[in-house]
C-alpha cells in the first residue's frame, strides 16, 4: 500500500510516499481503507519535532510510528475475531496512529459508523479539532443555555467546530475573524460576528461569561477585561512551535491565582465524544467545515497549509482518489439549533 513516511523530524522533505506492507490487525482491532484523513496542528508539530519535549512521547530521534496522521474516514476491509459491531464494507470513522496511508489498522472501539449523508472528507474531519471543542466547552467551560460566549479565532478548525457547538449547548455566541471570512462564521450559526480588522473585543462594551481564544493575539489579562466577573477565560491559541507552549504554561500558573483564568487540560479522544458528535452531526446542529482537500502525495503541502495559520476549518487529505490541491472551500449554509440537553 501507499503511505506517507517521515523517518526523521524537520520540514516537508522528511515526508515520503512509498510502498509498505499493510498494518497487521490484532484480535479486537479492524483494518480500515482509508479515503479521506483530516490535518492538524499536530502532525507538523510531528513533523518537526518541536518543541523538543513532545519527542519524549513521540520518540527523541526519530517519530516511533513512521507513519503520520490520526482522524480518517474509511471503509472496514477486516475484522478481528473478537471485533462485535462492525464488519467488513461499514462505512466509518475514527482515529488511529498512520491515517495518512491506504490502509490503518486500530482497535475497533476508535470507531463508528459514518453518517449516511456525510461524505468521507467531512466525516475525517471530525477528529482532533472537534472532539478538542467539544471538550473545551462542555468540560471545562461548562456552557449552558443562554450565556455568552466568545470564540476568538471562529474560523479555524476548532473555531468552526466551537462556534455550532456553543450553539448547540444553548449559548449566544460571537464568532471574531478577519473580513473574508466572516460571512463563514455567520453562516455556521454565529450569532454576532467581529471583524477584528474593523474592532478589538477587548477593548468593547460587551462582556461575555466565557471567551475561548484560539488565537492568543491579545494579551490573556487584556482578554479577561472582555468577561463578564464570573465568567472564563480559556486559552487555547498562541502560535506554533514554543509560544503556544508558553501560552499554557503561563495560563496554569495565572489560573492559580486569578479565578477568571481557566486552567488547561490535556484534550484526548475517546469513543464517548466521537458518538456525541456523530449524534450532533446527524442532528445538524454540527457540519465540518472544509478548507481545502489534498492528494495523498500531497500531505506535505497540506501540512504547511495548516501550518500557515490561515485555514478556513479543516485541511483534508483525499487517500482514494488524486485530488485537485485547489479544491474549493466550503461553508455551511444553515445554523445548527439549540442542543439544551447536551451535557
Amino acid at each position: 500500500m501507499k503511505a506517507i513516511i517521515q523517518d526523521r523530524y524537520g520540514t516537508a522533505e522528511v515526508l515520503s510516499a512509498r510502498d509498505i506492507e499493510k498494518p497487521p490487525i490484532g484480535d479486537g482491532d479492524v483494518l480500515v481503507r482509508v479515503q479521506a484523513a483530516s490535518v492538524h496542528l499536530g502532525d507538523w508539530v510531528l513533523m518537526t519535532g518541536s518543541p523538543f519535549v513532545m519527542r519524549f512521547a513521540t520518540g527523541l530521534r526519530k517519530p516511533k510510528n513512521p507513519v503520520p496522521g490520526t482522524d480518517l474516514a474509511g471503509t472496514v476491509e477486516a475484522v478481528g475475531k473478537d471485533v462485535q459491531g462492525l464488519r467488513a464494507g461499514d462505512a466509518v470513522f475514527g482515529w488511529c496512529a498512520g491515517a495518512f496511508a491506504e490502509y490503518a489498522a486500530a482497535p475497533a472501539e476508535q470507531f463508528v459508523k459514518k453518517p449516511a449523508d456525510l461524505t468521507f472528507e467531512r466525516a475525517a474531519a471530525v477528529g482532533v479539532s472537534a472532539s478538542t471543542a467539544l471538550q473545551l466547552l462542555r468540560d471545562d467551560g461548562k456552557v449552558q443555555p443562554g450565556q455568552r460566549v466568545l470564540v476568538n479565532g471562529a474560523s479555524g478548525g476548532v473555531g468552526t467546530f466551537a462556534v455550532q457547538i456553543a450553539k448547540a449547548l444553548g449559548a449566544e455566541v460571537t464568532g471574531v475573524t478577519s473580513t473574508k471570512n466572516v460571512e463563514l462564521v455567520r453562516s455556521i450559526g454565529a450569532d454576532h460576528v467581529i471583524d477584528y480588522t474593523q474592532q478589538d473585543f477587548t477593548k468593547g462594551p460587551e462582556r461575555f461569561d466565557l471567551i475561548l481564544d484560539n488565537v492568543g493575539n491579545h494579551s490573556m489579562a487584556a482578554t479577561r477585561r472582555a468577561l463578564t466577573p464570573n465568567g472564563t477565560l480559556l486559552s487555547n491559541g498562541g502560535g506554533h512551535e514554543g509560544g503556544k507552549l508558553a501560552r499554557v504554561i503561563r495560563a496554569t500558573i495565572v489560573s492559580m491565582f486569578v479565578r477568571q483564568q481557566g486552567k488547561p487540560s490535556i484534550k484526548t479522544q475517546n469513543r464517548a465524544d466521537l458518538v456525541a458528535l456523530k449524534e450532533l452531526v446527524e442532528a445538524g446542529k454540527v457540519t465540518p467545515v472544509i478548507d481545502r482537500t489534498y492528494a495523498l502525495a500531497e500531505t506535505p503541502k497540506a501540512i504547511a497549509r495548516v501550518a500557515s495559520g490561515h485555514v478556513r476549518g479543516t485541511v483534508v487529505v483525499s487517500v482514494s482518489q488524486a485530488a485537485d490541491a485547489s479544491a474549493s472551500r466550503s461553508a455551511v449554509n444553515s445554523a445548527p439549533a439549540a442542543l439544551p440537553t447536551l451535557a
